[in-house]
C-alpha cells in the first residue's frame, strides 16, 4: 500500500533516456524501470522522453509543468539537469531548484534506479510503505 503525506498532488515522473543510446544507461531495462515507477511509487504518472535538452523537450516541460506539482526527473547529473531545464521551469512561473528533483540514475541497473528513486520520494515527504 502506499500512502503519501506531503500532499494531495502526487508528483510527477520523467525519465530522461538521452535518445536511449546513453551507454550510461546499458546495464538498466528502461521499461521495466518506467512501469515500477509508475505502477508502483507514489507518481501522479511516469513517462520516457527521449531526449528532453532538445526543444521539444522543453516544449514538453512547457505543456506538462504545474504550479504545486514537484517533477522527479531521472537522467544525467543533477547540476546539468538544473541548467538545462531552467528555463521552462521559468516560463511555467516555476523555480527549478525547489520544484525539480533530478535524479542521477546513469550506469546504475534497473532495481538500483528503482531504490534511488524511492529514496528521493522518501527525502521528500513521500512516504511508500
Amino acid at each position: 500500500m502506499v500512502i503519501i503525506t506531503m500532499s494531495s498532488e502526487k508528483p510527477a515522473f520523467i525519465m530522461c533516456v538521452c535518445t536511449g543510446k546513453c551507454p550510461g544507461f546499458e546495464k538498466m531495462d528502461i521499461w521495466d524501470f518506467i512501469n515500477t515507477i509508475r505502477m508502483v511509487l507514489p507518481v501522479k504518472h511516469g513517462i520516457i522522453h527521449p531526449q528532453l535538452c532538445e526543444e521539444d523537450g522543453d516544449r514538453y516541460l512547457e505543456d506538462v509543468l504545474r504550479q504545486g506539482q514537484k517533477v522527479f526527473i531521472g537522467g544525467c547529473a543533477p547540476a546539468m539537469q538544473y541548467k538545462l531545464f531552467r528555463d521552462a521551469f521559468e516560463k511555467r512561473g516555476l523555480n527549478v531548484k525547489t520544484d525539480l528533483v533530478p535524479i542521477d540514475v546513469r550506469d546504475m541497473t534497473t532495481d538500483e534506479a528503482i531504490e534511488k528513486v524511492t529514496g528521493e520520494l522518501k527525502k521528500n515527504g513521500y512516504d511508500i510503505q
